[in-house]
């Protein structure tokens, strides 16, 4: 496989310093992404440059992923207004460890093979860096013009900046450098890739590179991925989407990707998946034939899901999506752990009920109309019953006289209430 014909294709290619290419076919090249340590799992955000390094290693290269273990501590001023928070070390260790678990999913670290992933932090070389070493060693390599020449300084700096810069932003560029200089010397990585703002900084690294070592060192970034309306990739009302099943459920990580637009699945299913060329264009055809029976997202939920988790929780994302729309029975809905069930009706109507009552049971008729105000009267829903217009827990319900006991309880809390075909409502036993 061509690294950068893949890339080239799949629309993953923003800029590349000449001679990138002919690198990479002459001999197996180490390359590496850094990725910020400061939270112990990665977001989909970071996906892009994994799948670059995946696409790497698939080509025969050498992937090295980076937890910025000290750059993490002092922000990077691409794009960015807010410097970050000091992590302690072992906080930064145990995110070290979180996030080589879910890289390991994407590369291969463990075999013997010569182009095995590998993960390095620099925390390891920085934190013994006195500040007159680097100011000795790095800083007297890179002018301050060449510095301020950078787009992600300038638009700091410039008339229309609000908050300026520090002087630990500044100097970011240089430390990204230092850590491209390191792995040049250390591991002979001559390519470091990422996302198009960080091209000022990548290219600090490579001139650091050039004047301190007479090296050749390369760079190669992908487009910064966004939504077709123009808003921000990977984010939404309740805020990122993580890879950590406890923080993003594999229901709601499934629900994002198919649910995006078109015009977007599109473009992602050629960046978040291994699917060849042909395949995909086979996908884009049926779309277009067929986009009421969205192929595409469909595809892309699956793929994605499954890297990420596996095909077992795609199957239960699959089965949990269905239960909005009366595909369902009670017992796939039992089957729902509490935090699927709860991301399944979010903003669904709920009524609490004590534990104690269930005990002993609550005919139907008090439930509703007493106990909670799911309906306004009893005569309303013996009316619903005898119309066939009540379920509950997916089934429907004949009986005027039936006692919801703590039997009726999904994942030992919630009973669900249907009324009609779309209106939900959750009783919890608290």
């Amino acid at each position: 496989m061509n690294f950068i014909e893949e890339l080239t294709w799949r629309g993953m290619i923003h800029d590349m310093k000449p001679g990138t290419e002919e690198q990479l076919q002459k001999e197996m090249t180490s390359a590496y992404i850094g990725i910020d340590p400061t939270a112990d799992s990665l977001h989909i955000g970071h996906l892009v440059s994994v799948m670059m390094l995946k696409h790497f290693q698939i080509a025969g290269h050498k992937p090295l992923a980076l937890v910025g273990g000290a750059t993490g501590m002092i922000g990077d001023p691409s794009g960015k207004s807010l410097e970050r928070n000091l992590l302690d070390e072992k906080t930064l260790r145990h995110n070290q460890e979180c996030l080589k678990k879910q890289l390991a999913k994407f590369l291969d670290f463990e075999s013997d093979a010569p182009n095995a992933a590998e993960l390095v932090n620099n925390y390891d070389w920085m934190k013994d860096f006195s500040f007159l070493d680097f100011i000795r060693d790095i800083g007297k390599h890179i002018t301050v013009n060449y510095m301020m020449a950078k787009d992600s300084v300038k638009s700091r700096l410039g008339e229309d900046a609000k908050m300026g810069m520090s002087f630990t932003e500044f100097s970011y560029q240089l430390v990204q450098g230092t850590d491209f200089l390191h792995l040049y010397k250390e591991k002979n990585c001559k390519l470091q890739m990422g996302g198009s703002d960080q091209w000022g900084n990548i290219t600090t690294g490579t001139e650091l590179i050039r004047r301190k070592e007479s090296g050749d060192a390369f760079a190669l970034t992908c487009p910064l991925i966004t939504k077709a309306d123009g808003g921000k990739f990977g984010k939404t009302e309740s805020g990122n989407i993580w890879l950590d099943p406890k923080l993003t459920t594999p229901y709601k990580f499934y629900q994002f990707w198919l649910n995006v637009s078109d015009a977007d699945a599109e473009k992602y299913i050629k960046i978040f998946t291994l699917l060849s060329k042909q395949e995909i264009d086979e996908l884009v055809k049926e779309q277009e034939a067929a986009p009421h029976l969205r192929p595409l997202q469909k595809r892309l939920a699956k793929e994605v899901t499954c890297m990420v988790h596996d095909e077992q929780e795609y199957e239960k994302a699959v089965e949990a999506s269905q239960i909005l729309f009366g595909k369902a029975t009670t017992e796939s809905l039992a089957k729902l752990d509490k935090e699927t069930f709860l991301a399944v009706f979010e903003g669904v109507p709920t009524f609490e009920i004590d534990r104690a009552k269930l005990d002993a049971g609550v005919p139907i008729i008090e439930l509703l109309a007493a106990e909670t105000a799911v309906f306004p009267s009893k005569g309303e829903v013996r009316r619903t019953i005898k119309g066939n217009g009540l379920s509950l827990n997916k089934a429907k319900l004949t009986d005027q006289d039936y006692s919801v006991s703590t039997s009726d309880l999904i994942s030992e809390a919630y009973v669900l209430v249907q009324k009609g075909k779309k209106n939900y409502y959750i009783i919890e036993a608290v």
